[in-house]
């Protein structure tokens, strides 16, 4: 079994996915692309996990 991710973090990322077209497949850029836009680094890295995961299942 993997790590559950929390409604917080899949609500974010799902907005964010619809919202803005930005975010690929590379953790390391959606992490830069998330600096400006979260305040604590934690979430910021599982929101930008949660998308890549999300970028490469939908490929």
């Amino acid at each position: 079994m993997g790590r559950i991710k929390s409604k917080l973090v899949k609500r974010t990322a799902n907005t964010l996915l619809k919202k803005e077209n930005k975010f690929n497949e590379n953790f390391e850029q959606n992490k830069k692309i998330l600096k400006n836009l979260m305040p604590s680094k934690k979430i910021r890295n599982q929101i930008a996990g949660y998308i890549a995961r999300l970028k490469k299942k939908n490929k």
